[in-house]
């Protein structure tokens, strides 16, 4: 057919020598290895220094699956009893007392035990966040960027069902799902509150015991699980999001009663939406003090990579 059989040959040799030669700078540039964007690599420097390339890599791992257990129903050693008995293996997560870690490779959401609302899926750093809210039968807490209420859900099991647990958020939907996981749950004491203006945040002025600000973030601690997002984003995401971030911790503070304990949180591991923000916020307000903070990395932990800051409110 008019081929040139040898000249086809000597093509495809070019190209397989070319696709070796980009493999090997690959495997010699960390970079293009992880299939990590020039932008985040960029950022990644700038913001974390030493630490970037050890977390760089371990964005780019497996994530692993963790539960939590839901303790308005049942503790950890039943539910990993009760999982086994429908061909899902589990273990402990030692280091957060709520979390197991699922080993096998399992339809979790086919479960009687997920129907019955033994359990949530969530990671454990993102446990730890709801931990922080140390909630108390009887307090009024308020998680203020609710969403789908998982830690929503884990504040409802601190407090027994026992108190006033308002889920607030700017999305009907996302509460309405929140709605149907907190009954299957047994979370009774949850109450959904769409935030529909700056009225909404100005009539719980100065009432809660607890409120958590789990804020709109870049999401660049939890790239194991959404690794696409570092291709859609860009760099010129950030600022938008960090006076987001800013204007949400300076409103929504104003809730938190005196004596009462403001937490913040981002799934980000970026100082500029997580340390910066807080120093920000306490150098203009005076009123509020730094209890502690933590940096969930994600190369030190093994979790998704999130940030949480506690503040109490001294006075008015």
């Amino acid at each position: 057919h008019g081929l040139d059989l040898p000249k086809m040959q000597y093509s495809l040799q070019l190209e397989q020598a070319a696709f070796e030669a980009n493999l090997e700078q690959a495997k010699t540039d960390p970079v293009l290895w992880d299939g990590c964007p020039e932008w985040l690599n960029e950022l990644g420097q700038a913001q974390l220094g030493d630490k970037w390339p050890a977390e760089r890599a371990a964005l780019a791992e497996q994530p692993k699956r963790y539960l939590r257990v839901n303790e308005l129903k049942c503790n950890r050693d039943a539910l990993i009893e009760r999982l086994k008995k429908e061909g899902v293996t589990a273990i402990e997560v030692s280091d957060v007392a709520s979390a197991i870690e699922v080993t096998s490779d399992s339809a979790l959401f086919r479960t009687d035990a997920f129907k019955d609302g033994w359990f949530e899926q969530q990671d454990a750093g993102s446990q730890l966040v709801a931990n922080a809210v140390d909630a108390k039968p009887g307090m009024r807490v308020v998680d203020a960027c609710a969403g789908a209420g998982g830690k929503t859900l884990h504040i409802a099991a601190q407090m027994q069902g026992k108190g006033r647990l308002l889920a607030m958020d700017v999305e009907q939907w996302k509460l309405d799902n929140l709605k149907t996981r907190a009954k299957r749950a047994g979370a009774h004491n949850v109450e959904t509150r769409i935030i529909a203006s700056s009225k909404t945040i100005k009539r719980l002025k100065l009432t809660a015991d607890r409120v958590l600000l789990d804020v709109p973030c870049s999401g660049l601690g939890v790239l194991k699980r959404n690794p696409d997002s570092k291709w859609r984003d860009t760099p010129e995401r950030l600022p938008v999001l960090v006076e987001l971030q800013k204007h949400i911790l300076q409103s929504y503070s104003r809730m938190v009663k005196v004596g009462g304990i403001l937490i913040y949180a981002t799934c980000s591991i970026m100082p500029e939406e997580n340390r910066d923000q807080i120093d920000a916020f306490l150098a203009d307000n005076p009123q509020f003090t730094l209890i502690e903070d933590e940096n969930i990395l994600v190369s030190e932990r093994g979790f998704d990579g999130f940030y949480l800051a506690k503040m109490e409110r001294m006075a008015e």
